[in-house]
């Protein structure tokens, strides 16, 4: 419909390639993922694709407003936009925007019925046919929900994509427990529903850049293995390895935010504050047997989970420069900072940086993490009562540090000054904006 350039910067022009053409009229695709990784981004990157291609989409959101959905569509088409050059940029916006339908419901209960009813309002009034129908936020295991009822639905919802022609797209939360980092199949909430399922994507994230997993397509016994990167905030198309782009230039929604804590009194405990109340989401990592302030997002790992943050001793130190306690409880607890940090975009500390470069206590190590893996790194003094950033061989003096990354560490000591508690509400203001109270 558009610039050849602005159709060929679409990632699913690979994945097309991937999964045989596409989905296909009638078939039932879902965008997995854990919590915070960007499965309403991945659904948009598609319902954009479509619409820039004069195919009419219908883009359902449960338990999400209208306004958030439509800002979603904005700032993406902008970045597509920006990155390509767009000429006519507000009349290609004005067109696409005409091919596209949002309906959104304040709650999750969403039957065959229901998307039947609010598709055939459109269809008579504005004789709308969508070519593609997506629904995000979808409740895929309900408490109390009647046996047999979820596949039903699902059912019912791809009757409905069948009689009209559209391809259907689904997201889903993933467990982790049940999914862990790297699955090679449905996993839970959508093991039980394989027969329904003709394609599952798995988004997985990788700090500077997410990799998109085909884990089912069509009747393959074996997935092919894509070579699909996409940026961690846009999910636009990236290339493997490059330099991650800035961030947060084109105004993406408070609530495509998450935070990765710990949940600890002091630092990550006033970080998860500012998070709900400036709207971001919360990821607390935790362990069975560990006390911890905040219980908004918690995430409990498992023992397999633990394992893959596992450092010895002497690397510890070598790296720390200095010794920690040699207990079980210590271990688990630098195991979940890994965690905090694997999948983090950029890093904030606060607490002290001592003469060797490092920041005093466990959570340093989530500074030093970062600088390992090249990701930037910030640190509130509180002794200097200023922040510093890593420069890749020094700290440097940093005025006024923004959240730039939709997945962002927050973390530091336990003993935190009200000028630290100040400092990490400034940060949320710079960064999101004024919050009245």
């Amino acid at each position: 419909m558009f610039a050849k350039q602005v159709n060929d910067e679409s990632p699913l022009r690979i994945l097309e390639q991937s999964i045989h053409g596409g989905l296909g009229a009638g078939n039932l695709g879902v965008v997995m993922a854990h919590a915070g990784v960007g499965k309403t981004a991945c659904l948009v990157q598609i319902g954009l694709d479509d619409v820039l291609r004069g195919r009419p989409v219908f883009h359902v959101a449960l338990g999400q407003t209208l306004e958030h959905v439509q800002s979603w569509y904005d700032v993406l088409f902008n970045d597509l936009a920006e990155r390509t050059s767009l000429e006519d940029r507000e009349a290609v916006r004005k067109t696409a925007a005409s091919h596209r339908v949002i309906k959104a419901f304040a709650d999750h209960a969403l039957t065959a019925e229901r998307l039947a009813q609010a598709l055939e309002l459109f269809t008579q009034h504005l004789g709308f046919r969508p070519a593609a129908i997506l629904v995000d936020g979808f409740a895929w295991d309900p408490p109390g929900a009647p046996a047999g009822s979820v596949a039903t639905t699902l059912e019912g919802f791809r009757a409905l994509a069948k009689r009209v022609g559209a391809e259907l797209w689904l997201s889903a939360q993933t467990h982790r427990v049940a999914a862990g980092g790297r699955p090679v199949g449905l996993t839970p909430p959508c093991a039980a529903f394989a027969d329904l399922i003709d394609v599952a994507l798995f988004l997985e994230p990788h700090g500077d850049h997410v990799d998109v997993r085909i884990l089912k397509d069509h009747g393959d016994a074996r997935a092919a293995e894509t070579q699909l990167h996409l940026h961690p905030d846009t999910m636009r198309l990236v290339s493997a390895g490059a330099t991650a782009p800035a961030r947060r230039s084109i105004g993406l929604p408070t609530g495509a935010h998450t935070l990765l804590s710990g949940g600890a009194e002091g630092t990550e405990a006033e970080f998860g504050a500012c998070a709900e109340r400036w709207g971001v989401a919360e990821m607390n990592y935790t362990f069975s047997g560990r006390g911890i302030t905040r219980m908004r997002g918690v995430v409990e790992l498992s023992a397999g989970e633990l394992t893959q943050g596992d450092v010895s001793s002497a690397y510890l130190t070598q790296h720390m420069h200095r010794s920690y306690p040699d207990s079980a409880l210590f271990r688990k607890v630098l195991q979940s900072i890994w965690h905090q940090v694997n999948s983090a975009g950029e890093v904030f500390v606060v607490g002290s940086v001592q003469d060797d470069g490092t920041v005093k206590g466990g959570t340093g190590w989530a500074a030093e993490l970062a600088k390992h893996w090249k990701k930037p790194v910030h640190v509130y003094e509180q002794e200097r009562r200023t922040w510093l950033r890593w420069a890749g061989t020094e700290w440097a003096p940093e005025a006024s540090p923004r959240i730039c990354a939709t997945r962002f560490t927050g973390t530091g000591t336990r003993f935190l000054t009200d000028d630290g508690r100040t400092a990490i509400r400034a940060l949320f203001e710079r960064s999101f904006g004024p919050r009245e109270g």
